[in-house]
C-alpha cells in the first residue's frame, strides 16, 4: 500500500493547477472531436447512400420499363399473330370450299364423260351392227350371185346336152329359120 500513496502523490504533484484532469484522447482525438467525426460519417453515409438508393431504384425502374416495353410489343406481336391465324383459317376454309367444288364439278364431268362414253359406245355397237347387217347382206347377194350364175351354167350346160341329144342339124335350121321369121 504505500506504493500506491506514492503513486497518489506523484500524480497530485504533477497534477494541473486548479484541479482539472487531463483528457484522454485516442488517435490525436478527444471526445468532442469523435463526436464530430462520428456526425460527419452519419452525413456522408446518409448522402451517398441515399444517391445509391435512387440509382438502384432508377436502375429498377428503367428495367421495369424495358419490361413493360417488351410485354407491350408482345402484345402486339400476340394481336397481329391472332390476325395472320384468323387469316390462315378463313383461307383454309375458303380453300375447303373450293376443294369440295372442284370435287362435285369433277364428278358431274366424270359422269358426263361417262354418260357420253356409253352414248358414244351403243353409238359405236349400232354403227357395227349396221356394218355387220350390210356385209351379210352383201354375202348373201354374193352367194344368191354365184349361185345364180352356177344355176345359169348349169342349166345352160343341161340345155346344150338335151339339145345336142335332141336336136340334129337338120332340127336346128328349122328352128333357126323359125326364128328368123319371127323377128
Amino acid at each position: 500500500m504505500s506504493n500506491l500513496i506514492t503513486l497518489l502523490a506523484a500524480a497530485a504533484e504533477h497534477a494541473p493547477e486548479g484541479g482539472e484532469h487531463a483528457e484522454a484522447t485516442l488517435l490525436g482525438l478527444g471526445p468532442e472531436g469523435w463526436v464530430y467525426a462520428g456526425v460527419t460519417i452519419f452525413f456522408l453515409l446518409a448522402i451517398f447512400v441515399g444517391k445509391a438508393h435512387r440509382q438502384v431504384l432508377g436502375a429498377l425502374d428503367a428495367q421495369i420499363a424495358e419490361t413493360r416495353k417488351s410485354l407491350d410489343e408482345a402484345k402486339a406481336v400476340r394481336a397481329e399473330a391472332e390476325v395472320l391465324l384468323a387469316n390462315a383459317k378463313t383461307q383454309q376454309a375458303a380453300a375447303a370450299e373450293e376443294a369440295k367444288g372442284i370435287v362435285a364439278h369433277a364428278g358431274h364431268e366424270a359422269e358426263a364423260i361417262i354418260a357420253k362414253a356409253e352414248a358414244d359406245a351403243a353409238e359405236l355397237v349400232v354403227r357395227r351392227e349396221k356394218m355387220a347387217q350390210d356385209k351379210i347382206s352383201a354375202a348373201e347377194r354374193a352367194a344368191v350371185e354365184s349361185l345364180r350364175a352356177k344355176s345359169a351354167q348349169a342349166a345352160a350346160g343341161a340345155a346344150r346336152s338335151l339339145i345336142a341329144a335332141n336336136h340334129s342339124a337338120k332340127a336346128d335350121k328349122a328352128l333357126v329359120d323359125e326364128a328368123i321369121a319371127g323377128l
